[in-house]
């Protein structure tokens, strides 16, 4: 699974840029005794999962908003024939690199990444595919639509005279249009999803570090999305050196949004003459977020608090009111004058 990150992220690199697009698959397959189905494809658009295939279910299934399942469409349900035939193909492959490479464990696994690109301004980008066996990275290639031509480098040993050039080059050409057309639908199809902006809930924390009797200072956001964000400790207003710095990666959370934290340790002493804040910025907010310890920032909080109290005391001044006419009606205006202040103090007071 280590290796299935690392190739998630060494390819979705390429998109970091903000109006960059992508449709990413990611091919995995097993052999030895594992609870995992033995073949598994996730669809990822940008970074969000959109579709899932298993050899077990033979299937493939819509992922929509918080991973409920969508119908899917007439292409799609398409799908599972081919990906069946992909599974076949990646088995053969397994057998083969087992050969060559003389590998004699009994675990093995093939991975894939296969994409295309949609540039800013709708310019279509290359055609992507890379493979990895056992954890170490192998043969890439990528057709680039703008000259027309295809780059291979091919790390482990291929029957290349079996293998016709021309038939490769045509077949990543058409690979890359149904990708970019299927990209574009996508895209269309998932737009609240994509172009969304959550806001980041921010906090500074401080915990004790009770071998040192320092303290380890923590920034960390969560629950914002697109991923991208700059998240900054500082001491004194200047940033902290990275190499000082540690976390700092971006993490998924269950619910299409991301989280991140950057710690810093520090002495006693340090924590007495130094002030520490964190700053974060990100394209939900207007402007840059300044936060100091044991303060949260969060979009949600901050507009419905004060609400909230509002409300409570008009409930509470609303109840005193009415129990002041009740009191009046029955005992009269003297006594319930007594009655009246001891209301409004425990209204107060609570």
């Amino acid at each position: 699974m280590l290796g299935l990150l690392f190739i998630f992220y060494s390819f979705h690199i390429l998109s970091v840029k903000s109006g960059l697009h992508s449709l990413l698959l990611f091919h995995i397959y097993l052999v030895g005794e594992t609870p995992f189905p033995e073949s598994q494809t996730l669809f990822m658009l940008d970074d969000i999962q959109i579709g899932y295939y298993n050899s077990k279910d033979n299937k493939f299934v819509h992922r929509g908003m918080n991973g409920l399942e969508r119908t899917p469409d007439a292409i799609e349900l398409e799908l599972a024939p081919k990906l069946k035939l992909n599974h076949e193909r990646m088995k053969n492959k397994v057998s083969y690199l087992r050969q060559i490479l003389n590998h004699t464990n009994s675990f093995h696994v093939l991975q894939r990444a296969a994409g295309c690109q949609l540039q800013e301004n709708d310019d279509v980008g290359i055609y992507l595919s890379k493979d990895a066996f056992n954890g170490e990275a192998g043969d890439v290639r990528y057709y680039n639509p703008q000259n027309d031509s295809l780059h291979t480098d091919w790390v482990w040993p291929e029957a290349m005279d079996n293998t016709w050039p021309g038939g490769v080059h045509i077949a990543y050409t058409w690979y890359h249009d149904l990708c970019i057309e299927r990209l574009k639908t996508h895209l269309a199809k998932e737009k609240n999803r994509i172009f969304k902006k959550m806001k980041p809930r921010v906090r500074l924390l401080q915990k004790t570090l009770p071998d040192s009797g320092g303290a380890k200072v923590t920034c960390r956001a969560t629950g914002f999305y697109p991923r991208h964000i700059n998240l900054t400790l500082l001491r004194d207003g200047q940033s902290v050196s990275d190499h000082q710095i540690t976390g700092g990666e971006l993490l998924p959370n269950g619910d299409e949004t991301y989280q991140m934290r950057k710690s810093l340790e520090v002495s006693a002493e340090e924590l007495q003459h130094h002030h520490y804040t964190c700053t974060a910025e990100h394209l939900s907010l207007d402007n840059k977020l300044d936060i100091s310890l044991d303060h949260e920032w969060d979009s949600v909080t901050t507009s419905i608090v004060p609400s909230v109290l509002i409300a409570a005391g008009l409930v509470c001044l609303a109840g005193v009111v009415a129990f002041i006419i009740w009191r009046r009606t029955h005992t009269g205006s003297q006594t319930s004058l007594q009655v009246n202040t001891d209301a409004s103090g425990e209204c107060a007071r609570n």
